[in-house]
């Protein structure tokens, strides 16, 4: 799915994550995301003849940090991350609009509360490769849905994922799970006469049932797809306003009350 020019590859990692990977083929230097899972990624280094020189964290989570310690202890790699996180092995921290430099990939850092508070994402405006630019959004984001808000409140997370929604439509959104086909079956019962979705939902059965990933997705198609990018849209203002048996005006209501759904659904 992804363009030519980003090679990303993603590492499964217990039921449903992926951890990615890129690395600088000059060097055999590799970065990987969310690093959950050491012995996956090791695994993956050694298949490729590669060594790890980067570990980029989005936020806390075991499922995204719980194989760094692991890692760097064999690697010695560098480890950047949310200030002020929880997690303890973040050697550089990182805060809105710092940016990271790895293999030539100029990362800008997005703050984005919500699933959790030290929730970061990874920005890359003009890839090396000459790629479309692309997102590392963690657990923030996902294709066709958003995180579970555990630690911040709906007004913070709307925010997050309109700062999001506001990066170049051709822009690669590389999320950390495999949640597409649920999320989609949650955006049809919200959005059921949306041509747009039901064309997405037909592609990504097509993908799973091959066994492949169904990311990168794209921020034109979460636009055009994503439930919770489209509170402001008369279908969804409509449904979560009968959901909620209340005529709801607010985009950030409406976002709240589909957020509640789903978590029900």
């Amino acid at each position: 799915m992804g363009s030519m020019g980003n090679s990303i590859h993603p590492i499964p990692a217990f039921a449903d994550n992926y951890i990615w990977i890129f690395s600088d083929p000059g060097t055999n230097q590799a970065c990987v995301v969310d690093p959950g899972d050491s012995s996956a990624v090791i695994k993956y280094l050694e298949s490729h003849g590669l060594t790890l020189s980067t570990i980029l964290v989005t936020h806390h989570h075991p499922d995204h940090t719980g194989g760094v310690k692991d890692l760097t202890n064999r690697f010695n790699s560098k480890v950047y991350g949310p200030k002020n996180s929880p997690f303890d092995g973040i050697g550089q921290e990182l805060e809105e609009n710092n940016t990271v430099s790895v293999f030539g990939y100029q990362f800008r850092i997005l703050q984005v509360p919500g699933h959790t508070l030290d929730h970061i994402a990874y920005y890359c405006e003009s890839p090396p490769s000459g790629g479309r630019p692309l997102l590392f959004c963690g657990d923030t984001l996902f294709a066709a849905g958003c995180g579970r808000i555990f630690e911040g409140n709906p007004v913070m997370m709307f925010a997050s994922l309109q700062k999001l929604a506001g990066l170049p439509a051709a822009t690669e959104v590389y999320c950390t799970h495999e949640y597409t086909l649920a999320n989609l079956k949650f955006a049809a019962t919200a959005e059921p006469d949306n041509p747009q979705l039901q064309e997405r939902i037909a592609a990504a059965r097509i993908t799973r049932q091959r066994d492949l990933p169904t990311l990168p997705s794209s921020i034109a198609l979460e636009l055009a797809t994503n439930p919770f990018l489209r509170c402001a849209e008369t279908p969804l203002l409509t449904a979560a306003s009968q959901h909620a048996g209340a005529e709801l005006q607010d985009p950030v209501e409406v976002f709240a009350t589909l957020r509640r759904w789903k978590d029900q659904f």
